[in-house]
């Protein structure tokens, strides 16, 4: 009973990354259908950069958070920790937004290419942050 708490984040955050690995899978998907099978006559390296671009914000941001929501163990194989709580804030919080972000953007791109520059202000709002 000790472990209550342990083993729903544990079950919490297991649920929560599979959701974001089916979002990923999903979007990239739609994105390889739509832009390079039916849309294939205005595919351009750009848009392939574009594809290599999203693939690595969502590996980098994907890693990181299954890195924090990975549950430790004693030598005996008993739960001593759940992970990190995703529905906190603080780094966990600014890695999906990068990873929601990034959604908007690769599927967006299908409609105009104009919405790569969302990236821009993201980095512009990011970059003019005031630090302590």
């Amino acid at each position: 009973m000790a472990n209550q708490s342990a083993k729903k984040r544990r079950d919490e955050n297991e649920r929560h990354i599979r959701f974001l690995q089916r979002l990923i899978l999903a979007s990239n998907a739609f994105y390889i259908l739509v832009r390079i099978l039916i849309l294939h006559s205005c595919f351009s390296w750009k848009h392939g950069i574009g594809l290599l671009v999203t693939s690595g914000a969502y590996k980098l941001t994907y890693d990181q958070l299954a890195k924090m929501a990975k549950p430790s163990y004693d030598e005996d194989g008993e739960l001593i920790d759940g992970g990190y709580d995703m529905t906190g804030g603080g780094i966990s919080s600014y890695l999906h937004d990068i990873l929601y972000i990034t959604v908007f953007v690769q599927l967006t791109s299908i409609l105009s290419d104009k919405f790569w520059l969302v990236y821009l202000v993201v980095r512009y709002c990011f970059c003019s942050l005031p630090s302590n």
